[in-house]
Formats: structure tokens, C-alpha cells, sequence
């Protein structure tokens, strides 16, 4: 079917300007963030196997962004859709075990909608810091229902948080943040709201509802990965089912919205995190997750707004995450005091049809894990300082710096200035401790992931996040936080175990600095290991279990930094017990 790409000149100029957009200046802000989804997932770009007809109405509605680029992993997005800055800035320089956390002194979306009188709700994966101040809920968002790390273990029933306390979901995740996230909406239908919907999927473990799975199970996909002797056909069919499912979420978003008669004042935009996680069919472009080159980095974007955006266009100009924050101010017409400014771009020209020459003009870098690409609407220049024509090549298959010998010198020049400037903003290590005792928080979660070991335990799994901690032997074994206690107080400790009967009576300590809390295992935890039985395709990452808590007791924890440490001071049996987090609820 033929888009409209063509707006008259004309009628840009009067919309840009009428007073519909003067007269709305606060409408509701909806963002939808799937995980590990790439281009080439989604119907309406061509995929030939996959069903999205609620995301292909959405698309059709809207205006589609088809060069539009995110970092090549999850928590470096989300940084830079939250400041509209490089996720390098603000000290985001990984995934797990701390290095997630962004920077305090960086402004949030969030934060400057709050401050616009906007009710701010965020549901589902986080995965920028999991203790205040860097927890979600201290970051700008009054309403949280999810997870703060990367990775989840399990979907089903899944243990989650809920304005930082521990909570039970219920059903399938997905499925249980959307019904969250609209019940915020109904609360909020009279008053302008900013509602995130950054969900989990079809980011593994590949679990999936049956009604989905069933559809996929005995069939084949219609296209084959860029790499397709790499490519594991049940996981493809997974990641497709999981899309379904997600986009059947898209659907009763919408729906409310309609319900509620909120559609024309409420911006809806839909992008993914970052390419796709495994080598499917992606329009045949180089690269996956965790990659600097297109097919990693190239992630599906719409934007609608009823009767204020154009309905199915499509614009080709590139575009990063880092411009989503700088534009919704532009759009909604909100103050901003953001104290730094935004490395990305404004796009409401564009989107008004309007030419805008330093959009044109411009060059945006990927950076992760000592990678470097950059982009322009007609180059790009990879990694290996490659160069390819990505209008007549888009799948990077000749290099053609030779032939662009000015381009090429261009970029070269440039790439290295910003790795000059900008990366010299990352810090090589990352030694901010976890906060302990926020004053806007009474619970402090500190999970095996933020952890490190010591002695003969280990990790259930090499990838940190969700993993827990096994193989305790002796008292040499011992599992150390790096925290900071932001002031003196008395909390309640908390842990999250397993065990057999055997180790009914083991003694554990708690220190920090000199206090001691003792405390003895009163109870077995002999539940099974969790997350085989609804895995599609067997996990590379770690099962979990439902952990038991049980309350140590008190300890009193003094003003300052140092090393809070977990062990026992008697095992009753070794390679018993198995630990998953520790938290602390100030109580005075």
C-alpha cells in the first residue's frame, strides 16, 4: 500500500503554528520500549511470519522514523532516552553489577514532566540503578511497577517491585505491567500523564504464553537471518511469538486511550532498546545486539498524535534515542531546566514537515564496549573505520572509503574528536558504592548481581543479573557490597535463600564496619529450581528459585562507606545453601 510522504509545504507552515498545537499544551505522554526487538521483527517491515496488527496500526496512524538508531544494548538506550545526552556522560558504561547506574547530576525525562505537573508512572525494566538515589522512584517517576535490573529470570508469577517494596506479579509479565500501566492511565485520565512502558520482551528467557507458542511451535519462518547459518530457528520462532504477545499489549494500551477519549491529546511513540537477539531476519543488515554496526543500532520508531502529526508518513532522515527527550519538550511546550545540554536533536520540524538543516547535516555516534560507529543519512563509518554508502549499500557489504576520500577524512577526523571528548567523560572504573538508607526510600535492595564473592562461592551463572549465589563451604565464604550508608540508623535485615533441613541452625553474620548482626537459618527452602518449564528454548543465563525471605534481626549502620559483608559463622552442611538478596528497611 503506498504511503503519503508528501505534505504539502503549505499546510506544514499553518499547522506548525495553529493554534490546536498552542491550545494543548500538556498532553499525556505514552512511550512504549520493547527489549531486544529488532527492525526486522515487526509486520509493518516486512517481516513475513510475524503478525502486528496492532503495531502496524499504530504505524499506519502515525509517522514511522525508518532510520532511526539506539545503542547496541539495553541500559546505554534507556540512559539516553532518559537525558537526551550519550549514555557515556552519565557513567553508563554497562549492563550489570552497578556499572548500569546513571549518573546523579544528569536531569531525567521524567524528573522534568514531574515538575511540569505531570503524573509519571514507569512499567516495567528499568535497568539504570537499583537503589535510590538511582532507583526509579527517586529519579522523576511517583509510580513504579517492575524490575531494576537487566535481565529477569522468570515471567511467569514473577517476583517483581512496586514503589520499592517486593511484590508478587501476577500472570505473565508482560501482560501484568500492561494491566498496571493502564490502570495508572485510568487513574490519571483528568490530568496530564507521562506513562513508560519499557517492557522485558523478547529479550530471553524465551517464554511466552501458550496461545502465542502454539502458533509458532510447528512452523517455519519465512525469512532467514543476514548470518543464517547462525541462526537458531527456535529462538527466532520464540522472539516472533513474545512479539505477539507484545504487540497484543499495544493493543489494550491503545484501547484505553480510545476508551478514555485521551487518543488526540495523548504523543505515543513505540522503539526498541536495541537490535535483535539473535541473527533472525533483520532486512538483511549487518550486525545484532551488542553490535556498533547497522543491524544493531537500527531500532523501528513511530510517533503518533491524533490530528496534530501527519498519519502515515514515512521519513528516512536519521534519528537517535538521545532526541526523544528534546523533542517532547518542543512538542508539548513544558519548561525545561535541564542543567546540561541535550546532545540530541529536536525533531518537531521534521515531523511537521519542515526542512531543518542541522538535522540534515548531522552525525550520530554508537559507542559501546570500546566500539566506535557513526552515521550519517548518507555514510556510515564503522568500528574497522570502514566506510559504506548506506544509500546504495545498507548492508555494509563494500567499503568504499576510497571512493569517498573527503567523507571519509570527515569522519575519521570527527570520530576521533568525539572519542576525545566525550568518552574521555567515562570513567575507566566505576567506584561509586551503593547507596544505603535513601531518605525517599525505607528499603534498600541489594541483590546477588550488585554483589561480589569471595572464597570458594560462586555465581549461578557467568551473566550477573538474576543470578544468585552457591557452593558455601565455610566461613572464609563471604558475599561483600561496596555501599554508603548516607546516615546513621537502625534496619531490619532481610535475606532471600535456600537450603535443605541440614542447615535448619547454621549461623550467618552481617557487618558493616565494626557492627555485627548474627542471626540463625530457621527454616528449609527446598523449592526447585524455576524457569525450564516455561523456557522455549533452552537459556544460556541462570534459573532462579522461589527464594525464601527471612528476617535476621537488627544492626545498627553508621554514616559512611565501606564493604557490608554476608557469611556464616558455622555451616551445618556445605554446597547447601544458595543466596539471592539481601535488604535492608531502615525503622527509625
Amino acid at each position: 500500500m503506498a504511503r503519503k510522504n508528501i505534505i504539502p509545504i503549505i499546510f506544514c507552515l499553518a499547522f506548525y503554528s495553529s493554534p490546536l498545537l498552542a491550545q494543548t499544551k500538556h498532553p499525556n505522554i505514552v512511550i512504549i520500549l520493547a527489549d531486544d526487538q529488532g527492525w526486522g521483527d515487526l509486520e509493518y517491515n516486512g517481516n513475513k511470519t510475524v503478525s502486528t496488527p496492532n503495531i502496524n496500526r499504530l504505524s499506519k496512524e502515525g509517522i514511522i522514523l525508518n532510520r532511526f538508531f539506539v545503542s547496541p544494548v539495553c541500559s546505554p538506550t534507556r540512559a539516553e532516552f532518559l537525558t537526551g545526552r550519550y549514555h557515556v556522560r552519565g557513567s553508563v558504561s554497562g549492563t550489570s553489577s552497578g556499572f548500569e547506574r546513571l549518573d546523579l547530576d544528569e536531569s531525567t525525562i521524567a524528573e522534568a514532566f514531574s515538575k511540569n505537573g505531570y503524573e509519571t508512572g514507569i512499567f516495567g525494566k528499568w535497568h539504570n540503578g537499583g537503589q535510590a538515589p538511582y532507583h526509579p522512584n527517586t529519579r522523576g517517576f511517583s509510580e513504579f511497577y517492575g524490575f531494576c535490573a537487566g535481565h529477569w529470570a522468570e515471567y511467569f508469577d514473577p517476583v517483581l517491585e512496586h514503589n520499592g517494596e517486593i511484590i508478587k506479579g501476577d500472570g505473565f509479565i508482560t501482560d501484568d505491567l500492561t494491566t498496571h500501566g493502564i490502570s495508572f492511565i485510568d487513574k490519571n485520565k483528568d490530568k496530564p500523564f507521562f506513562a513508560y512502558f519499557p517492557f522485558n520482551t523478547p529479550h530471553s528467557p524465551m517464554q511466552v504464553p501458550d496461545e502465542y507458542w502454539d502458533k509458532y511451535k510447528n512452523k517455519t519462518p519465512n525469512q532467514s537471518g543476514t548470518e543464517s547459518q547462525k541462526e537458531d530457528i527456535e529462538h527466532t520462532k520464540a522472539a516472533l511469538a513474545m512479539t505477539e504477545n507484545l504487540d497484543w499489549n499495544v493493543g489494550r494500551i491503545m484501547k484505553k486511550l480510545n476508551d478514555l477519549n485521551l487518543m488526540e491529546n495523548t504523543i505515543i511513540i513505540y522503539f526498541s532498546d536495541n537490535g535483535p537477539n539473535g541473527n533472525r531476519w533483520n532486512g538483511n543488515m549487518k550486525g545484532i545486539k551488542g553490535n556498533t554496526d547497522e543491524g544493531g543500532v537500527r531500532s523501528p520508531f513511530i510517533i503518533k498524535w491524533k490530528n496534530h502529526l501527519a498519519e502515515g508518513k514515512t521519513i528516512e532522515n536519521i534519528a537517535a534515542a538521545t532526541d526523544i527527550f528534546p523533542t517532547l519538550v518542543e512538542l508539548t511546550g513544558i519548561e525545561n531546566k535541564q542543567l546540561k545540554p541535550f546532545d540530541g536533536l529536536s525533531l518537531k520540524k521534521m515531523l511537521m514537515g519542515i526542512k531543518d538543516e542541522q538535522l540534515q547535516n548531522r552525525i550520530i555516534p554508537t559507542f559501546w564496549s570500546g566500539k566506535t560507529s557513526v552515521r550519517t543519512n548518507l555514510f556510515r563509518l564503522a568500528n574497522d573505520n570502514s566506510l559504506y554508502d548506506m544509500s546504495k549499500d545498507p548492508n555494509q557489504t563494500r567499503d568504499v572509503k576510497n571512493d569517498f576520500q573527503e567523507q571519509y577524512e570527515k569522519l575519521s577526523q570527527w570520530k576521533k574528536e568525539w572519542q576525545q571528548n566525550v568518552l574521555s567523560e567515562m570513567p575507566v572504573k566505576d567506584k561509586r558504592p551503593l547507596i544505603v538508607g535513601h531518605p525517599e526510600l525505607n528499603l534498600t535492595i541489594l541483590p546477588s548481581s550488585e554483589a561480589n564473592g569471595k572464597g570458594q562461592i560462586i555465581r549461578s551463572n557467568k551473566h550477573p543479573n538474576s543470578s544468585y549465589f552457591k557452593q558455601w563451604r565455610n566461613s572464609a565464604d563471604e558475599v561483600v557490597w561496596d555501599i554508603e550508608v548516607e546516615q546513621n540508623g537502625l534496619f531490619e535485615v532481610e535475606i532471600y535463600y535456600a537450603c535443605s533441613r541440614e542447615n535448619i541452625g547454621s549461623t550467618m553474620k552481617i557487618e558493616f564496619n565494626g557492627n555485627t548482626l548474627n542471626g540463625k537459618i530457621k527454616s528449609a527452602n527446598e523449592k526447585p529450581l524455576l524457569g525450564m518449564e516455561h523456557d522455549r528454548v533452552t537459556r544460556e543465563e541462570s534459573y532462579t528459585r522461589d527464594f525464601t525471605p527471612m528476617k535476621l534481626g537488627k544492626i545498627e549502620l553508621n554514616k559512611g562507606a565501606g564493604e557490608l559483608k554476608l557469611n556464616f559463622l558455622d555451616l551445618k552442611k556445605s554446597d547447601d545453601f544458595e543466596f539471592n538478596v539481601l535488604t535492608l528497611r531502615r525503622i527509625n
